[in-house]
């Protein structure tokens, strides 16, 4: 049944991902350059209610705090990180926009899928020496939050509830979706066709 459950539950976040454009580079290439930031709003909106609910959902007892996973920190994350981003510039996709995509029938994602593969593959075979780099030491304390949450094994930097900062910082996410534009010009864009 987990299994049915994934697969339905993947199916409604792709569509709802190709809905709101996410599946389309130049949509995705209009946000990054800050021109249209109707994707973004839908991003903020989603990452502070999903915020919002389960940090208030285990405030309440509503969801558990062990399935609360935390990645540790470390140099490779931000080098990663930051080629992620340019990956993403340069192509309009993420991992997850890209599958979508792919699922939309757009050609051009094929090959970004296949070329993320293929890192995954060097990466794999490089991680030995990745490891013995040092790049995938922990820094900052390893797994730590912001806010101490009850009930979890993590450390947070700041006196203060992991919970109420969660929920505070998904109202500022949501506050900031709603305050933005849809468009920096004023002028309503016009939507081009990826392929």
């Amino acid at each position: 049944m987990q299994i049915v459950l994934a697969i339905l539950i993947g199916a409604a976040f792709g569509f709802v991902l190709d809905r709101v454009g996410a599946t389309n580079p130049n949509v995705i290439g209009g946000m990054l350059t800050l021109r249209r930031l109707r994707l973004m709003k839908t991003i903020l909106l989603a990452i502070g209610t999903g915020s919002i609910l389960m940090f208030g959902g285990q405030m309440l007892g509503l969801v558990d705090v062990a399935h609360m996973s935390v990645k540790a920190s470390y140099i490779g994350v931000f080098i990663g990180g930051l080629l992620l981003g340019a990956g993403w510039a340069a192509s309009g996709y993420c991992p997850g926009t890209g599958v979508c995509a792919v699922g939309a029938g757009r050609k051009d994602a094929f090959f970004y899928i296949a070329g993320g593969l293929l890192g995954a593959a060097a990466y794999m075979a490089t991680y030995p020496a990745w490891k013995a780099s040092g790049l995938l030491d922990d820094i900052a304390g390893g797994k730590v939050t912001l806010g101490a949450v009850p009930g979890s094994e993590f450390d947070g930097l700041f006196a203060v509830s992991g919970d109420l900062l969660g929920i505070a910082l998904g109202l500022v996410f949501v506050l900031v979706a709603f305050v933005l534009p849809e468009n920096i010009s004023g002028a309503r864009a016009q939507e081009v066709p990826a392929e």
